[in-house]
């Protein structure tokens, strides 16, 4: 835990156990003493094991924001910055993307309003990114958000099968291979970048749509 606050450790610890054993296992006591000390501090600092969950969930969709604007500022500079692996390579946050996969799956209103910040989030970036010259306009950048989203949040929830299949583990992508993290990430660039559908069937597709909006 360090030398960090007392508030900053409970937060820390309670991000720990659950990426680790899970929301079932999660007990103040057991954050008290990751944290080395007392469980009364909870209370004092988050005013309910709720108001905890809350400022965990706060401070992983801050790391994301931040982790991608860092990212698509790189990219601009250029140069070495081009590197898509490096943010991976050198992420710390096996327990912040742990703690992910964990409440996921949980339909509560604390985690829909983390998923409802991760939206706006991504919005906000894929408009930056739009700026950087990186990703294309749409008419419907909330949506394009949401769906960009949901993809990603669903391969983090189903991470055991990625790694089974991919030989990846999305919950701790520095210790993966570097080979098979390159061959998913390549797929995912071929995916996003030239786009799955033929320009032909992409047109048709679209004039369906477009029909059935109308």
């Amino acid at each position: 835990m360090g030398d960090r606050t007392a508030k900053a450790r409970l937060r820390d610890a309670a991000i720990e156990l659950v990426g680790e054993d899970g929301l079932d296992r999660l007990t103040a006591r057991r954050v008290a003493d990751l944290a080395g000390v007392t469980a009364g501090l909870i209370r004092h600092h988050f005013g309910s094991m709720e108001g905890l969950r809350r400022a965990c969930d706060a401070h992983v969709a801050s790391i994301i924001r931040r982790d991608k604007e860092d990212a698509i500022e790189r990219v601009q500079g250029g140069g070495a910055a081009l590197d898509p692996l490096r943010a991976l390579r050198e992420a710390d946050s096996t327990h912040l993307v742990s703690y992910l996969a964990a409440v996921l799956t949980e339909d509560s209103e604390i985690v829909r309003d983390l998923v409802d910040t991760l939206v706006s989030d991504a919005e906000a970036y894929l408009r930056l990114a739009e700026t950087a010259g990186h990703v294309r306009p749409t008419e419907d950048p909330r949506r394009r958000a949401a769906v960009i989203l949901l993809w990603s949040l669903g391969a983090l929830v189903l991470h055991r099968h990625a790694q089974r299949l991919l030989d990846v583990d999305l919950t701790d992508l520095p210790a993966s291979d570097p080979t098979s993290l390159a061959r998913y990430a390549a797929a995912s660039t071929d995916l996003l970048g030239t786009g799955l559908y033929t320009p032909a069937f992409a047109a048709q597709m679209h004039t369906v749509l477009t029909k059935e909006l109308s």
